[in-house]
């Protein structure tokens, strides 16, 4: 007689009942007063500006040399693409919002200027040290190997360009106690004027440098006055983005502007570097369609497998906005050693290049996702704090350690914040 066979289902969790599992727990280990709609606009800030540098910048292999380009310079129509993941105003007006709240918790709580100062900048700045290390070490290995001088510029400029966001975002940080009242329009105008002389008035190009805080501050003032419950009212996003939009479009239409909200190699003016009017205007727009979503983001981010993953880029933003170009290049040497791979090493002058860079994304993230393994130590466990300051561990989750042992089953558990 033939046994029957009885399906036996296995003990071993599947892998995504673990995830599930995983999400599940650091759902239930977030903190009720977080407000996620912060983190998740945070995280679409990141995940903007790093695909939106794998997309338009190409190293092509010409010779025995590799220079950067950007396929908007053959395929202008692709500027629509800049609209999408040109993101900064959003991280801008997040990281004003943040800075302006812990510092006003800070202060009601009695703690100092000075503390809370440099605890953001250490949390800012701690991952830097890994990147400087090993692009100095490389940029040593390269020359003295007998790479050209033209490579290695090209090489170290992307790898290190992130740290000109570092470096504006402390400045403002550190001016924080001074922009918590301040309006908005302020820096727009200075910005407005700074054109007009540059632009209209046949001005010094250097005096478009002024932006490099003007135009930021304007996002990070907006992120003030959401602090101030001043951007609560739906009507306040609709006005920014309409405005912001209109204002725009009359710039590149009719005033000349760029349609690329991103720099264009061999273009004489770039609305990003040093941002223009046109870029601060698009920004607003884009901080406008920010917080009409924020409602909807908090009702998304009660998924706990959504709200895993925002958590999660939160606890490494810096290490993966610091090491997203280099996962970039390490794709592209490895690369080379196969020859000149379409999408990586040759000319971005159509959509054969588009489709190739496209499927090349994938490969970029698993770089990305090895050095985020290897450098996340150096960043400090947590995100960035929405309502602390302090030089403590901020509170995107907490985990509990379960206490060991009959004898200590009555005793508090102690918390954890990662």
């Amino acid at each position: 007689m033939r046994e029957s066979a009885i399906p036996v289902r296995s003990a071993v969790p599947s892998v995504s009942h673990r995830v599930r599992s995983a999400a599940r727990r650091i759902d239930a280990a977030t903190p009720s007063e977080r407000d996620r709609a912060v983190d998740a606009l945070r995280a679409l800030a990141i995940a903007g500006v790093v695909l939106g540098h794998w997309l338009v910048t190409a190293l092509v292999a010409d010779g025995g040399r590799l220079r950067t380009a950007s396929p908007l310079q053959d395929m202008p129509w692709l500027a629509p693409i800049s609209w999408v993941f040109q993101t900064l105003a959003v991280f801008f007006l997040v990281g004003g919002h943040v800075a302006t709240k812990g510092y006003v918790s800070a202060r009601a709580r009695g703690m100092s200027y000075r503390r809370w100062l440099r605890a953001r900048l250490t949390r800012l700045f701690k991952p830097v040290a890994a990147v400087l290390v090993l692009w100095t070490i490389t940029a040593a290995g390269l020359l003295a190997t007998g790479t050209g001088v033209d490579t290695v510029h090209a090489l170290l400029k992307l790898a290190l360009s992130p740290l000109w966001f570092l470096l504006v975002f402390a400045g403002l940080t550190a001016a924080t106690p001074l922009l918590v009242r301040l309006n908005p329009l302020w820096p727009l105008a200075v910005v407005l004027h700074v054109d007009l002389v540059r632009f209209g008035l046949g001005g010094p190009s250097w005096l478009g440098w002024v932006n490099v805080a003007a135009g930021w501050l304007v996002p990070y003032t907006l992120g003030a006055a959401w602090t101030r419950g001043e951007l609560e009212r739906r009507r306040a996003g609709w006005i920014l983005l309409v405005g912001g939009a209109v204002a725009t479009a009359v710039l590149v239409a009719w005033a000349g502007y760029p349609a690329s909200m991103v720099g264009v190699p061999g273009t004489p003016v770039s609305n990003l570097n040093p941002p223009t009017l046109a870029a601060v205007t698009f920004g607003l727009a884009q901080c406008g369609l920010a917080l009409l979503l924020r409602a909807s983001l908090r009702r998304a981010m009660r998924r706990p497998t959504a709200w895993a993953v925002v958590a999660l880029v939160n606890l490494s933003a810096m290490t993966v906005f610091l090491w997203h170009q280099t996962a970039l290049m390490a794709t592209t040497a490895t690369g080379l050693l196969a020859g000149r791979l379409p999408g990586l090493h040759t000319v971005p002058d159509g959509l054969g290049w588009v489709a190739a860079r496209l499927v090349w994304l994938p490969v970029f993230a698993l770089a990305l996702f090895v050095c985020w393994a290897a450098f996340r130590v150096h960043e400090q466990s947590g995100a960035y704090e929405q309502g602390g300051g302090g030089p403590r561990r901020s509170r995107v989750v907490r985990a509990h350690r379960p206490s060991h042992g009959p004898s200590h089953r009555a005793a508090p558990r102690r918390a954890r914040r990662v």
